[in-house]
This record gives structure tokens, C-alpha cells and sequence, in this order.
């Protein structure tokens, strides 16, 4: 039985492009105990598969994180298929701002140890005892409260292109990086302030309200949803949007629209800029923020360095990358000193 990709991104792209029809890009996340990870993988797989679902889903004990597409036309299977796992029943799902067909061209099942990597070995944390969700309106009235700390819970790539008025923003690069820093800088504010956390859709914040409760903060809140779904509820309810720029999105698609507001700038250049890529060259897929017109005078590399590598033979390419040990430090998420004008 097949429990595995066999066609290429290209040859994926090629048959979407072909069937004409429209997908939809969706995101949700569920925290609950699961016995066996790699049995209800498998499942997952063969039931999806059939469904033509694309995505990357991660599975672990501690539950299931999922971003992925689906063609419009099975979503109420889909749907249904979610409600016939109890713990699934129910579960919100976060319908992308700015639907892509091409959003993902893989289904990735993958077991983890943890659906969020948040580098935490405490046996005494309890990943349930979250703090309380806010919708929409009652996140904007929250944050417009002078005795509230709002923070962004995401990685400064993603802040960079669109954040909250007023929200704390740390320099961090991953979530783990994040937990025990803005508990340093926000302990004097542990019981008397709103701790108000956000993210893309939730997932970051579930965790890290649980673990600020945890760690004695007392009034702790989260945006139900993430900016997904606030940008919903704030175009369905009429609301003012306090959200400037651009949502970061780990799909083919890097970015959605929330507001016209550019806050973020090219890092070749300095022009006003917010649109992020990857560096052409393979080797490097440095993401970083590059202009149309960088783009066209860099090939869209991110360095004259890479500019010249690009510019070699596949085969050239190839030989040049032999032997060279490749980890996560190659998808560096902007950090670079070529890039001159990062913030």
C-alpha cells in the first residue's frame, strides 16, 4: 500500500494546473493524547491521499499540527473525515486569507516528537492549561487597554513583513528562542499586566499560554485563531483591523495581504518592499526580502557570490555542492551580511 509521495512538485503542479479546479488552503492544530503516532499517521495518509490532500502535517503524542490544501470540491468529505476522530470533531479550521492552488504540491505525513518544537523538558508543564481565547473584537479592545503587554509570538521574519499596532516583537528565530525571553523581559509585569499573545493560527500561543500560566504569569490571553482568524471575524464583523501588513504563511505562497500597509523594506536596496523569497541559489536558499527590480539586476540571488554560482553549469552546481555538509543553517530565515539594509 502506498503511504508516500510519488510524483514530483512539477509533475504535482502539472496536474493541478490541468484538473482546472480550484483548492482550498487550510490550517488547524489540536492538542490531545495520542497513543500511537505512527498508526494514525498511516491513517491519515491512505484517507487523504484519496481525498487528493497536499500538505505538510505533522503528528506526535502530544497531537496533530496541519497545514494543507484540498480541492473545493472534497472538502465536505474532508471535513467529514476530520469529525469521525473524536478528538477532531470540531476542531477550527483556519480557511486561508488568499486562496493559491499551488499552495503545497506534497502530501507529508510526518511523526514528530512534538507537534511544536518548543525546546522545554518539563514534566510538570501541563500543555492543556491554557489561558483564555479572544475573539476579534475582544482582542482589540484588550490590546487598546493601556495595562495590557501585547506580544508576537512569531519569528522576526514573519514580523518583519506584518505585525499589531503596538506589539512587542522579539528578535528571535525560532519559538524556543522565544519562551524564555520574553518571560525575562516581562517579569516585573507577571501579575499585574494582561500578558495578550498572537500568532499565524494559534498553535504558538496555545502553547506558550499554558506555559506562561506555568511559569506564574496570572492573566493570560491569546488570540483565538491567530491572525487567520482575526482577519475573518474582522471582515465578517466590521471591525477595525489593528493588523499592519502582511501575514507570514509557510506555504508557496510566503505572505498574505491583510492590510496595504508596507512596513518592511527591501534588504538589497532599502526600497519599500515586503515581498519574501529564496535565494535562487541552491545552496544557499537564504530567505530574505527582495524587490522586482533587485530581483531582475541579482537573478534573484541574494549575493553577487550566489549570482555567480547560478550562472555555472547544473553539473558545475552540482560538483560544487559535493561534499558540503548541509543542515537547517543553510535556510538561514534572513540573517546574512550581505543583506544591507535588514533591520
Amino acid at each position: 500500500m502506498q503511504l508516500y509521495n510519488k510524483l514530483s512538485a512539477k509533475e504535482r503542479a502539472a496536474l493541478i494546473e490541468e484538473a482546472g479546479k480550484d483548492r482550498m488552503t487550510i490550517s488547524f492544530y489540536q492538542y490531545a493524547n495520542i497513543g500511537n503516532p505512527q498508526i494514525f499517521r498511516d491513517h491519515l495518509f491512505i484517507n487523504w491521499d484519496q481525498l487528493d490532500v497536499l500538505g505538510r502535517i505533522y503528528v506526535a503524542h502530544e497531537g496533530i499540527n496541519a497545514q494543507l490544501s484540498v480541492p473545493a470540491e472534497n472538502f465536505n468529505a474532508f471535513k467529514a473525515h476530520l469529525e469521525s476522530i473524536s478528538f477532531l470533531n470540531d476542531v477550527r479550521l483556519n480557511i486561508a486569507v488568499e486562496q493559491d492552488n499551488k499552495s503545497f504540491l506534497k502530501l507529508k505525513v510526518k511523526v514528530r516528537n512534538k507537534i511544536l518544537a518548543d525546546g522545554l523538558n518539563d514534566s510538570t508543564f501541563d500543555v492543556t492549561n491554557i489561558g483564555k481565547h479572544l475573539g476579534a473584537k475582544e482582542f482589540n479592545e484588550m490590546i487598546a487597554d493601556e495595562n495590557t503587554v501585547c506580544v508576537d509570538m512569531r519569528n522576526h521574519y514573519e514580523s518583519e513583513i506584518g505585525h499589531f499596532k503596538g506589539a512587542i516583537t522579539p528578535d528571535v528565530d525560532t519559538f524556543r528562542d522565544s519562551l524564555d525571553i520574553i518571560e525575562a523581559d516581562l517579569e516585573k509585569d507577571k501579575e499585574g499586566k494582561n500578558l495578550v499573545m498572537y500568532c499565524t493560527g494559534g498553535i504558538r500561543c496555545e502553547k506558550a499560554s499554558a506555559y506562561y500560566k506555568h511559569k506564574g504569569f496570572k492573566n493570560v490571553f491569546q488570540l483565538e485563531g491567530g491572525i487567520i482568524e482575526y482577519t475573518r471575524q474582522v471582515k465578517e464583523e466590521g471591525l477595525e483591523n489593528q493588523f499592519l501588513g502582511k501575514n507570514f504563511v509557510f506555504d508557496h505562497r510566503l505572505a498574505e495581504e491583510i492590510s496595504s500597509d508596507i512596513i518592511s523594506n527591501c534588504h538589497q536596496c532599502g526600497e519599500p518592499c515586503d515581498t519574501h523569497t529564496n535565494c535562487e541559489n541552491m545552496a544557499c536558499h537564504l530567505l530574505f526580502i527582495q524587490c522586482k527590480s533587485c530581483a531582475e539586476k541579482m537573478n534573484n540571488c541574494c549575493s553577487d557570490d550566489c549570482k555567480s554560482i547560478i550562472a555555472l553549469s547544473f553539473e558545475e552546481q552540482k560538483e560544487l555542492r559535493k561534499g558540503a555538509f548541509a543542515s537547517n543553517k543553510i535556510y538561514k530565515k534572513g540573517r546574512s551580511e550581505n543583506l544591507k539594509f535588514k533591520k
